[in-house]
């Protein structure tokens, strides 16, 4: 795919959510108005948005409207600002920068953080019932499931949980997969398969196709995570560089070394193509967009 045409995609994607999520999100003149103004703080003026533009990509495929994949995007990105807000908390990794800012407790209180989060979260599920967004209620309510599942236990908390209980650990490369699986992983891949779900059904060999390359996706993202918090600065991280070895946290960067990480990103990068190939050019956007989150900064 040529890259400025990416670019121009992109930039439209982005411009579009931001513009969505300014619409969903609660005014912040609205009572209770501080918690609102710390709601969009959270959300608003940052951030790549890489998982909406998988669900737009993916939803492209299944030939879904670009309303429907808007607000999909926009459940999806609640959850992970959601997911933002609660890790930053001092009980959890104790940051104090995210997207070049003050964190939400620092801005604003611990109290307040922890109901934006809250709030967020309830408000994703809102987005994605109460508007058509499949053409069959299953499908929707199916949807539902996903993201749940995706942002529950079994998913991004657990990944956390386990994140948590891995500080000071000297993880395996299977351990450490396992962990991101779930806190990374797990979203990503719930983003592209919603999107997928948002238009006309697709052919199972497509679904499975989609899963392998959205299952790549998720660890891709988190290998390349760990390398830019090893190799970045602050200001071009937006947030605390070198915050995971500071804090004795197992990495991919710990486990095999800066240049073996390097090289996984690559591989898997490889085998993410690989997986899309069958499609054509039907996939240029996905394949595109996996190799912008490989190298944003290496």
């Amino acid at each position: 795919m040529n890259m400025s045409n990416f670019q121009t995609w992109m930039q439209s994607v982005q411009q579009r959510m931001e513009s969505a999520l300014a619409d969903l999100l609660p005014d912040a003149a609205l009572a209770p108005d501080r918690l609102h103004a710390a709601m969009r703080y959270a959300v608003l003026g940052g951030g790549k948005r890489v998982r909406p533009l998988l669900v737009h990509a993916a939803g492209e495929l299944a030939g879904a409207s670009p309303q429907r994949l808007d607000r999909i995007g926009c459940a999806v990105e609640l959850i992970h600002a959601y997911s933002l807000v609660h890790d930053d908390l001092p009980c959890m990794d104790d940051d104090v920068l995210r997207r070049g800012k003050p964190t939400v407790h620092v801005e604003y209180d611990e109290a307040t953080a922890l109901l934006v989060g809250d709030a967020l979260q309830t408000l994703a599920f809102q987005v994605l019932a109460d508007a058509p967004l499949a053409d069959s209620h299953a499908t929707q309510l199916s949807m539902v499931t996903l993201l749940a599942q995706a942002s529950g236990s079994r998913g991004m908390a657990g990944g956390q949980a386990i994140d948590l209980a891995a500080v000071g650990q000297q993880l395996s490369r299977a351990e450490l997969e396992f962990m991101h699986i779930h806190k990374t992983g797990a979203l990503i891949r719930a983003s592209v398969l919603l999107g997928a779900q948002a238009g006309t059904p697709l052919p199972t060999a497509e679904i499975e196709q989609l899963d392998h390359y959205a299952k790549l996706i998720g660890l891709l993202f988190q290998v390349v995570d760990d390398i830019l918090d090893a190799e970045a600065d602050t200001a071009t991280l937006g947030k605390t560089a070198g915050k995971d070895a500071d804090n004795d946290k197992p990495t991919y960067v710990s486990l095999l070394g800066l240049g073996e990480a390097k090289q996984l990103a690559e591989d898997m990068l490889a085998e993410a193509r690989e997986t899309l190939a069958p499609m054509g050019g039907r996939s240029a956007r996905l394949e595109a967009l996996a190799d912008y989150i490989v190298h944003r900064a290496f």
